[in-house]
């Protein structure tokens, strides 16, 4: 197995301002849109690569089980009669709010529900609060080692997607002991800066915003990765990606760019398509991972192919309120929203990433 996600499947209501209609259970959640953003590289039959985990409660829909069989992933369908389906509430309002709850109990994927296949991947997402995180990463680990197979295996990596209310300063020694077991870890611009309590020193300038987040990153490798290891890749929505580690910082633009862009490169001026940005970061995680994989075994740019490939992923996570539709054009090529998969990773290749200069990072 290729990627594994221990995100959550949620199926999401979300309500908008009046007379916006309401988009009622749809498929939603870190895992879900993790896995799509996994999937998005993996066409069949290696789409099967990418794994991930629904519990099923008595509620749940056939319409979604039917849509999710269409990815034609290695989803693993947990029946949970007892319960209902974990759901949630969005409620989007004027000045870009959004409200946020759980309708019914959530259920966490922990490694004991994790197959052999599973537990054997070569790249994990996780996605909770540090101390969570250091539990995982044990407990795949234990797990694996029971399995003859593992022997033989290259260590898998570790991606991790630190959940907001985690992100703030009385949580950073955790987050050091976590970074210590992870390969990497990406929170967004916002939960960075609320990890080192900095949030009001954001959006004063694009120049200050950048100075603020490289040393943040700087503190986070200096303090909590060990030497020559790890990486911090800081998702910062229209802005790109920003991705630091001791032998590399570059930054790749966002595969949509803002109507308010100057840019006079063709390359640069794509049609905005941003309906609803749930899911963005989520998606951006599973492309990265799959980047990130290969690259590590075609001895490609590891940071650049997993920034761009998340890039592509998170585009189509954004197009539409859900999930983006699948079909295929008359020659069998896969295409999402109408578009290949490979037609935006040339795009995204085109502009290439813009490399960062770190003065005085003593890295």
């Amino acid at each position: 197995m290729d990627f594994c996600t221990l995100g959550m499947f949620i199926i999401d209501d979300i309500y908008f301002p009046v007379p916006k209609t309401p988009v009622i259970d749809i498929i939603g959640g870190a895992g879900a849109y993790s896995a799509l953003g996994a999937r998005l590289f993996r066409e069949p039959p290696t789409s099967k690569q990418v794994s991930w985990t629904v519990h099923t409660g008595s509620d749940f829909p056939d319409e979604l089980r039917c849509e999710i069989d269409s990815w034609e992933t290695s989803c693993r369908f947990i029946a949970t009669p007892e319960r209902l389906t974990t759901h949630s509430l969005n409620i989007y309002g004027e000045n870009e709010y959004r409200g946020f709850e759980y309708t019914t109990p959530k259920k966490r994927i922990d490694e004991t529900m994790l197959t052999e296949e599973q537990l054997l991947t070569k790249c994990f997402h996780l996605i909770c609060a540090p101390v969570r995180c250091m539990q995982l990463v044990k407990g795949i680990i234990k797990g694996r080692s029971t399995f003859k197979a593992a022997k033989d295996l290259v260590p898998p990596l570790f991606v991790w997607e630190p959940v907001p209310d985690s992100c703030c300063p009385e949580e950073y020694d955790h987050f050091l002991e976590a970074l210590k077991v992870v390969d990497v870890i990406s929170p967004n611009h916002h939960e960075l800066a609320a990890l080192f309590g900095q949030v009001d020193q954001l959006n004063r300038s694009d120049e200050s915003d950048m100075e603020l987040l490289q040393g943040q990153c700087k503190r986070l490798l200096a303090d909590g990765f060990p030497k020559q290891r790890g990486s911090v890749v800081v998702r910062r929505g229209e802005q790109g990606c920003c991705v630091y580690s001791r032998v590399k910082r570059i930054c790749f633009p966002a595969y949509h760019q803002p109507k308010k862009s100057a840019s006079k490169n063709r390359l640069d001026r794509t049609e905005p398509k941003v309906v609803d940005p749930t899911g963005g970061g989520n998606a951006f995680l599973g492309g990265f991972c799959i980047g990130l994989l290969d690259g590590r075994h075609e001895g490609s740019a590891l940071y650049e192919q997993g920034a761009m490939w998340g890039s592509v992923a998170a585009s189509f996570a954004i197009e539409q309120v859900g999930m983006p539709k699948l079909s295929t054009r008359e020659d069998g090529t896969e295409i999402w929203n109408g578009e290949a998969v490979a037609d935006r990773v040339k795009v995204m290749e085109k502009r290439g990433p813009r490399m960062i200069e770190m003065h005085n990072t003593g890295l």
